[in-house]
């Protein structure tokens, strides 16, 4: 039975991807083989964001998890930075987590602790780590940082040799800006040592992209 919007409701709306039948993005799903674990929080603004990425990225993630919120009390963001995101899970070991993000300004207005060093051995067993991805705009996922003083403890994992990004329905502030899908998908392939198995996921994201630059002309 479809959903329907509590602002329009009227709209149907999917129960998987949570967005307007009409704008749909289940059919750019793409299960992907990963061995990192991806834990990623969710600004609240974010969550009614056409153009956002994130869902799109959870849906096709197998071993990832979507929260929302922009303050978190320390014990439930611990947990959801060290548990196991399957309860009866036989894998008990701890990871290695790590946040996507890249290095702090100077010149930041939000003053920041210095993340701890990254090191190699961090990095020797992908299926051991669990990268955290923080969804939001630049501004948001700075003040997300600032407000989680567990996140500022976290070793920061900075993407390098970055192409161009398709994501050209909304505007980048910094130069080494990326979607949440693109960032994460050039993370993984940085840490598991493999571009190619991401490429499918990649060709559905333009697709997607060229689906709400169709919708957005159409508003226009």
């Amino acid at each position: 039975m479809p959903l329907t919007n509590s602002t329009h409701p009227h709209r149907p709306m999917c129960a998987t991807c949570l967005r307007p039948q009409s704008a749909c993005l289940c059919r750019w799903v793409r299960p992907t083989v990963h061995l990192v674990e991806v834990l990623i929080l969710q600004h609240p603004l974010e969550v009614a964001q056409a153009k956002g990425s994130a869902r799109l990225l959870h849906l096709s993630l197998q071993h990832s998890h979507l929260v929302t919120g922009e303050v978190f009390e320390a014990p439930t963001l611990q947990a959801l930075l060290t548990a196991p995101f399957e309860p009866q899970s036989d894998d008990t070991q701890p990871r290695q987590t790590l946040l996507l993000y890249p290095d702090t300004p100077l010149e930041s207005d939000l003053p920041l602790v210095s993340p701890p060093l990254l090191e190699a051995r961090h990095l020797v067993h992908p299926s051991k780590l669990r990268l955290v991805v923080l969804d939001g705009t630049w501004r948001k996922s700075r003040k997300m940082l600032y407000l989680n003083p567990l996140l500022q403890a976290l070793p920061r994992l900075a993407l390098c040799d970055l192409p161009p990004s398709h994501y050209l329905i909304r505007k980048a502030h910094r130069p080494d800006q990326r979607s949440t899908l693109e960032a994460t998908c050039a993370a993984l392939a940085q840490l598991e040592g493999d571009t190619g198995q991401f490429a499918p996921l990649m060709e559905a994201f333009d697709g997607f992209v060229a689906q709400q630059a169709m919708r957005r002309d159409r508003l226009v």
